[in-house]
């Protein structure tokens, strides 16, 4: 399909698709251990503090996980989106956000498309990989607790001012 041809809403999505792989290639990381996930974490914290956001964040290196933090108005309900979140950016090697987006902007639903449990896998924005260069993917950070465009974006931005103090 030509952007030329798309209807209002498929450009939209493609868009969309397009800005969340730039992320992927903007957000690539030196190096990624236990004391970067404790910066990285505090940094979503505090980013979260600022805007007053109930949101629960997760940091895993593979199996592990490095940081856990829940901010006042959250539940165990978030924990479990979080697990969902991640399972996805584990299983496909890129953010949640960016794998419905690529369900979405064909017309479909990762619930009805992908044939995986949606009890057990949530393509709904919030997890990001945590890529290392010359390794890739190494783990995930998430947030939950926000509309699935603010998770990722609150993600986005922490990464970008881990990279930058770095």
């Amino acid at each position: 399909m030509s952007l030329g041809t798309a209807a209002p809403e498929e450009v939209a999505a493609l868009e969309e698709v397009a800005a969340l792989e730039e992320d992927e290639r903007r957000l690539i990381l030196d190096r990624f251990g236990n004391d970067d996930a404790w910066r990285l974490g505090g940094l979503l914290v505090g980013l979260a503090r600022e805007r007053d956001a109930a949101v629960t964040i997760g940091i895993r290196r593979g199996a592990q996980r490095l940081f856990h933090y829940a901010l006042p108005g959250t539940s165990a309900d978030n924990d479990a989106w979080i697990a969902r979140k991640c399972r996805v950016v584990e299983r496909y090697g890129e953010s949640s956000f960016l794998v419905g987006a690529r369900f979405r902007a064909k017309g479909r639903t990762f619930e009805e498309s992908s044939r995986l449990d949606p009890d057990r896998y949530a393509a709904h924005g919030g997890a990001f990989p945590l890529r290392v260069r010359g390794t890739g993917v190494v783990g995930a950070v998430a947030v939950s607790g926000l509309r699935q465009a603010e998770d990722h974006a609150l993600v986005v931005e922490g990464l970008e001012r881990f990279l930058a103090e770095a």
